[in-house]
C-alpha cells in the first residue's frame, strides 16, 4: 500500500485536504484523533498523564482537561517531552493497527501535525505539506478557533518554520484561496500521481518515463529532492551509503529532470538481497543487465544493479554499485570534478546543448555523450591527482 504523510502548519488547512482525499478514496489515519483516543477516560494513557501532571488536568467528569494540560506544557520543553513520551508510543501502536487493517491496494494518508518536527518524513513514500501565508493562518485561527492574534502567532511560532517544513515536502499544496480551488489541486494530485504511484508500488514497477529528450536549466529544487529520496532509502536500509550523482548533482548544470542516486554495496549479491526492501520503499528494480562502459577500455564493462521510482511525479534512477569499483569511483569523481571546475561544467553544458539538437530521444543522446565522457575522464583523473581527491564515504 502507498503510505502518505500529510502535514502543515496550524491553520494551513490540512484538515480540508484530508477530508477531500477521504472523498477520493484514501484511508485516513488522523494522528490528532488517535492522540485523543489514547487518553480517553479509562485508558492507561490518561492514567499515566494524571500520574505525571496531577489531578488538576482532569475535568470534574474525569476526562482530560486539555486547556489545563496545555497550560502546563506550553512553553515548557521538559513537560512537553514528558507528555510526548506518554502519547506518541500509543499513537504509533494504534497507527500500526490501522495500517495493518487497510486493504493492500489502499492509499493510506497519515495526517500528522508535527510530522516534520518529529522527524517522520523519511518513513513515508511521499510527504504532502499544505501551505498558507502566516497572516492567512492567523486570520483563520482567530476566526475559527477563537484565538487572539497573539495566541495564534505564538502557536505558529512554536511549530517548525515554513522553510523547514517545505524542505520535507515532496508535494506542496497551497491553500490561500477558496475551497473549490484547493479541491481542484487535491483532485489533480490524486488523479495524476497518487493512483499510479500506488499501482506501481503494488506491482513492483517503475513509473514510465517518456523516451523523448528534454534538457532543462539547472533547478535548485534538485538538491532538496535528492536529499529526501536519500533519507527515505537510508531509513529503509538502516543508514546505507547513498550519494546524489549525475548532472542534477552539479549546481548550474542543465540536465534531464531525472535525479540520479548511487547506493554503495559490498557485493552485487548484497545488492540483490536489498532489492525487495528497496521496492517496498518505492524504488523497484529495473529489469535487464546493466553495465557501465569502462573509460578508455573498449569492450570492458562494469556491472551494476538499477532501480527506478514508483512515483510518476519524481523521475529518478538508483544506480547500485560495489563500493570502490571503477564505476562507483567514476560517478563520484566526475560529479566532484564538474562541481569544482567551472570550465569543465560549462564545456559539458555546451556539449549537452549541441547533442540535444541532434538527438530527440534519450537513448541516442546518452550514446552520443560517451566520447565526451572518455575525454573528460582523463581530465578528471588529472584533477584528482593534482588535488589529492578521494571518494567521499557518505
Amino acid at each position: 500500500m502507498l503510505m502518505i504523510g500529510l502535514t502543515g502548519g496550524i491553520g494551513a488547512g490540512k484538515s480540508a485536504v484530508s477530508a477531500r482525499l477521504a472523498e477520493r478514496g484514501a484511508v485516513i489515519i488522523d494522528a490528532d484523533r488517535l492522540a485523543r483516543e489514547v487518553v480517553e477516560p479509562g485508558t492507561d494513557g490518561l492514567a499515566e498523564i494524571v500520574a505525571t501532571f496531577g489531578t488538576g488536568v482532569l475535568t470534574p467528569e474525569g476526562a482530560l482537561d486539555r486547556p489545563a494540560l496545555g497550560a502546563k506544557v506550553f512553553g515548557d520543553d521538559e513537560a512537553r517531552r514528558k507528555l510526548e513520551r506518554i502519547i506518541h508510543p500509543r499513537v504509533r501502536a494504534r497507527t500500526a493497527e490501522l495500517v495493518k487493517a487497510a486493504p493492500p491496494d489502499a492509499i493510506v494518508v497519515n495526517d500528522v501535525p508535527l510530522l516534520v518536527e518529529t522527524g517522520l518524513a523519511p518513513t513515508y513514500h511521499m510527504v504532502i505539506v499544505v501551505t498558507a501565508d502566516s497572516a492567512v493562518r492567523t486570520r483563520r485561527l482567530v476566526r475559527d478557533r477563537g484565538m487572539s492574534e497573539a495566541e495564534a502567532a505564538a502557536r505558529i511560532a512554536a511549530q517548525a518554520d515554513d522553510a523547514t517544513r517545505q524542505a520535507a515536502a515532496d508535494v506542496l499544496l497551497p491553500n490561500e484561496d477558496d475551497l473549490p480551488a484547493l479541491h481542484a489541486r487535491v483532485d489533480a494530485l490524486w488523479r495524476d500521481r497518487l493512483v499510479d504511484f500506488e499501482c506501481n508500488l503494488r506491482l513492483g514497477r517503475s513509473a514510465r518515463k517518456s523516451p523523448d529528450l528534454r534538457i532543462v536549466p539547472s533547478d535548485p529544487a534538485w538538491g532538496p529532492a535528492a536529499a529526501r529520496l536519500i533519507a527515505r532509502i537510508r531509513h529503509h536500509l538502516d543508514g546505507a551509503e547513498v550519494h546524489h550523482i549525475g548532472s542534477t548533482a552539479v549546481p548550474g548544470l542543465p540536465a534531464k529532470d531525472i535525479i540520479d542516486l548511487m547506493l554503495s554495496v559490498r557485493t552485487l549479491a548484497a545488492a540483490d538481497a536489498l532489492s525487495g526492501r528497496l521496492a517496498a520503499a518505492g524504488f523497484p528494480p529495473r529489469s535487464g543487465d546493466w553495465v557501465d562502459n569502462a573509460r578508455g577500455l573498449p569492450g570492458v564493462t562494469w556491472p551494476k544493479r538499477m532501480h527506478g521510482s514508483a512515483d510518476p511525479g519524481r523521475p529518478m534512477i538508483l544506480h547500485v554499485r560495489v563500493a570502490g569499483s571503477p564505476g562507483w569511483r567514476f560517478a563520484l569523481l566526475m560529479r566532484d570534478h564538474l562541481r569544482a571546475v567551472p570550465a569543465a561544467r560549462d564545456t559539458y553544458a555546451a556539449a549537452k546543448a549541441e547533442l540535444a539538437l541532434r538527438h530527440a530521444d534519450r537513448a541516442g543522446y546518452a550514446e552520443a555523450k560517451e566520447p565526451w565522457f572518455d575525454d573528460e575522464a582523463r581530465a578528471a583523473d588529472d584533477w584528482a591527482l593534482a588535488t589529492g581527491w578521494q571518494p567521499p564515504t557518505s
